[in-house]
């Protein structure tokens, strides 16, 4: 496994240390820089071209916002998690695409969550720490974050650009594609049945034979009958152990 190389963003000098500190008990980590400004966050992710990088966001000259709109500029673009002692931000932040964003005083438990995520997209590990009951999946709803129980979720679909999430009480759009929320929800089981759709296994109660091959998937709390793509059907029968 690679060791994800860090960069470390923030104006104070204690709360560079203390996440490094934190940061240093991974073996799956490197911290290989730290920035105490936007500027120089910006020149040492050209120059140093980490996976990850820390970011604070209340800074003086650019925020971390600011920060983030340029990395996505960059031809490598590095992966963001914000790190910030203000919770007010995470509407605006999850819209630049962060893995996740952490308050201070920092949570041990959290950053583990964190870590875990940052292994599972930068190494492909396919092992996963079984999930606690705090693992949250976060989306923007009425300019507010939600943080939805995956265990609660019972199918996504892809409209209109736009991911779409049910629950059994009620429905969130995300703008992360499919793929991005697949990955995400690796460690819970969630199985891709159509380019459309990607469905929480326990959930289906009936597969019902349709054209050429495909199925029509009904699930326990919905009404709604979901297309199964004659591509994936011998995969899902073998996941229900059928």
């Amino acid at each position: 496994m690679n060791r994800i190389k860090i960069l470390i963003v923030d104006d104070e000098r204690y709360s560079r240390e203390e996440l490094k500190h934190l940061l240093g008990q991974y073996h799956s980590i490197q911290v290989i820089g730290e920035a105490a400004s936007g500027e120089e966050a910006l020149v040492a992710c050209m120059q140093q071209q980490p996976d990850v990088v820390f970011l604070d966001i209340e800074m003086p000259k650019m925020n971390g916002l600011e920060v983030a709109r340029h990395l996505k500029e960059l031809k490598k673009s590095p992966l963001i998690v914000f790190a910030t002692a203000y919770p007010n931000f995470a509407v605006e932040a999850f819209r630049h695409d962060a893995v996740d964003y952490l308050l201070k005083p920092y949570e041990e438990e959290q950053l583990e969550q964190t870590i875990q995520r940052l292994n599972k997209l930068l190494n492909g590990e396919k092992e996963f720490p079984s999930p606690s009951s705090s693992s949250k999946l976060s989306v923007e709803h009425d300019g507010e974050i939600h943080f939805l129980d995956p265990l609660d979720i019972l199918y996504i679909s892809r409209e209109d650009r736009l991911s779409r999430i049910y629950t059994k009480d009620s429905n969130y759009e995300s703008k992360l594609a499919l793929k991005d929320l697949e990955e995400r929800l690796a460690s819970f089981p969630f199985f891709r049945i159509h380019k459309s759709y990607l469905v929480n296994l326990n959930y289906v109660s009936k597969m019902i034979p349709w054209f050429n091959g495909a199925y029509m998937l009904e699930l326990t709390n919905s009404t709604e009958k979901l297309s199964v793509s004659r591509n994936y059907v011998k995969s899902l029968r073998n996941k229900l152990e059928l």
